[in-house]
This record gives C-alpha cells, sequence and structure tokens, in this order.
C-alpha cells in the first residue's frame, strides 16, 4: 500500500536542520522552521494512521518528494529564455529510508526524525536524512512560492 499527499514550497524554505524535516498544513514560514520543506500540506490524519495499519509488522518506508509542475528555474537557465534547459523539465525526485511510529498523532505538522526520538508528532524515526541532506535542486525549487511537491510513502517491500 502506498499514501500520498501534496505540499508547497516557500521562500523562507531553508532546509538546514541537521536531525529533522517537517511537513506542516500551516500556510505561512519563518526562518525559524529550518527543518521544515514543505507546507500547505493537504495529509489526513484517517489516511496516515489507515496506511500504518496497512503495513502491519513492517515498519520499514522509503518516503518518496517529487515535484509536480515543471516551473523550477534555477542557475542553469539558458540566457535570454531561448530555450527551456533539461532541468526546466525535468521531475526531482528525493528518497528517504525510514522507519514509522505507529503511534504518530498529529493532523497538523509531521515530523521525520534521524534519531529514536518519538512524539506524537513523530511521523517516522530512524530517518537516512534530514533537511539539511535533500537533494539542493529540490530545495532550490521549493524556494518559490508556487511550487508544488507530492510526499508518497511506500512500504518498503512495495519498492
Amino acid at each position: 500500500m502506498t499514501h500520498s499527499f501534496t505540499c508547497y514550497g516557500h521562500e523562507n524554505i531553508t532546509s538546514k536542520h541537521k536531525t529533522t524535516l517537517e511537513f506542516t498544513k500551516d500556510k505561512e514560514l519563518d526562518l525559524k522552521g529550518d527543518c521544515i520543506i514543505g507546507i500547505r500540506a493537504d495529509f489526513s490524519l484517517k489516511g496516515i494512521k489507515k496506511f500504518i495499519k496497512s503495513l502491519g509488522n513492517n515498519k520499514e518506508v522509503t518516503i518518496v518528494i517529487e515535484t509536480i509542475n515543471n516551473n523550477f528555474k534555477n542557475e542553469n537557465k539558458i540566457k535570454n529564455n531561448k530555450n527551456k534547459t533539461n532541468n526546466e523539465d525535468k521531475n526531482i525526485i528525493e528518497k528517504i529510508n525510514c522507519e514509522i511510529n505507529p503511534d504518530f498523532n498529529s493532523d497538523n505538522e509531521m515530523i521525520i526524525r534521524k534519531s529514536d526520538f518519538i512524539s506524537e508528532r513523530t511521523f517516522a524515526i530512524r530517518a537516512d536524512k534530514a533537511a539539511c541532506e535533500v537533494n539542493r535542486s529540490l530545495m532550490t525549487f521549493l524556494k518559490e512560492n508556487d511550487s508544488k511537491i507530492m510526499v508518497i510513502f511506500k512500504a518498503k517491500h512495495n519498492i
């Protein structure tokens, strides 16, 4: 089984945190939220709990983060806009392996941690990446206010 939701970028995304990353339903972001890599998330707690239950004893998942629009503008853009670059047409995909917290219970934010610390806001632990380790092209993309990503949870055995 898989589960997915979408969220958006924001000009204040810095992705500097060394131990966590987060998706939030909040509509705004200040510079203190250095672990947040997506705002205006449209996940439902009911859907997340159904996904967690479907895993049974398997708690290992991969989180796939993928761009879903092609408005990416970066330093490789060809001068004078005469032609598109390869990066403008290419989706950016990031994968994070982690272990689900079966007691996740937040309807506003979802935290993925490298550590074993668990709270009701902790969606997953023992992640192999934190915000500061996520693909820099993805983070550049997410600094655009209209940028949108799809976040997909996949059971490790389904990948």
